[in-house]
């Protein structure tokens, strides 16, 4: 079997770790494919192997030799399934590999928000400290989390993650409804689960753990942010298309959001002029953006990288 990678780089960072796949088949891997190199590389491969290259109807219609497409990532949202199913072409992902990275930078993005470790860091190591007229100093007011209302918008494994660990830092967790979905991350419909509208009024902090579907794309829009009290934060770890990016700015422009600590953006990478990552912008020191790397970390890529073999290893059989 022909096996083409067409993006391996994301997965990997260049290391070696794909030889249980290399034992499927004539392993060929590309660090990266633009859209016109993929038909050319992919031509007479059996099996493909992405992460986010797009593959429309178009393309799969030029590779007639392919029957398997494995996605190592868990979104598959780069997949046109109506005509991989008419072609009978198989498509796995590989869900869960990533749910304790995913939920520790949540998390991460929550304290730093709360305790601004680093922004003191950085003052410490300018001088600050040192020439302060006290033996301590605060750059703004901090937030304890403890007594807090930490709302959870998709409580499947990640946001089950978040919530055990919100749980340990004192604070009181709501699962809200997600549109469109009719189960809870405990497989009961609706179980105990808050309607969206209910649950965002008590939110000190919200954190995006759902999928982006029709149903929740630009969920959080203007409507979502005013019914949130003032001051309080949002967290996204999720997909950037879930967040209305210009009704985000509109808020924390007008002070009504506290801070947004996100991983995602609706475009990746984003343009060089993107309002949430311009260091000049007035809210700036109330946004962290980091640039999609909950789900890489040293770990999740090794569970990763046997997953995504042990998926075509299944196909084969």
């Amino acid at each position: 079997m022909k096996i083409v990678y067409l993006d391996s780089f994301a997965a990997d960072q260049g290391e070696p770790g794909w030889a249980e796949l290399a034992r499927l088949g004539a392993l060929e891997l590309h660090p990266r494919s633009s859209p016109a190199e993929v038909v050319t590389r992919a031509r007479d491969a059996e099996a493909i192997i992405i992460n986010k290259v797009t593959l429309d109807a178009a393309t799969l219609s030029r590779l007639s030799s392919l029957r398997y497409i494995g996605v190592s990532a868990t979104g598959t949202n780069t997949i046109d399934f109506a005509a991989a199913r008419a072609r009978g072409i198989a498509v796995t992902n590989v869900p869960g590999y990533s749910t304790p990275g995913v939920a520790q930078l949540a998390f991460a993005l929550l304290l730093e928000l709360s305790s601004r470790v680093a922004e003191h860091d950085a003052a410490v190591k300018r001088g600050r400290w040192a020439t302060a007229p006290d033996f301590c100093f605060f750059l703004r007011p901090l937030r304890e989390l403890h007594g807090k209302t930490l709302v959870i918008v998709g409580k499947g494994a990640i946001g089950s993650a978040m919530e055990r660990m919100a749980i340990g830092f004192g604070m009181t967790v709501i699962a809200a409804a997600v549109p469109g979905s009719s189960t809870g991350g405990d497989g009961a419909i609706g179980k105990h689960r808050s309607p969206l509208a209910d649950a965002l009024p008590r939110a000190d902090v919200v954190s995006l753990h759902c999928p982006l579907t029709p149903a929740t794309d630009k969920l959080v829009d203007a409507a979502f942010l005013r019914r949130l009290p003032p001051g309080a934060l949002l967290i996204n770890t999720s997909r950037g298309g879930i967040v209305d990016e210009a009704a985000l700015v509109a808020s924390l422009q007008s002070g009504h959001l506290g801070g947004a600590g996100l991983d995602v953006l609706a475009s990746e990478p984003p343009p060089p002029d993107h309002p949430l990552t311009d260091p000049k912008s007035s809210f700036a020191d109330r946004v962290i953006v980091t640039p999609h790397i909950g789900w890489g970390t040293a770990e999740a890529r090794r569970r990763l990288q046997k997953e995504v073999a042990l998926n075509l290893a299944a196909f084969q059989r």
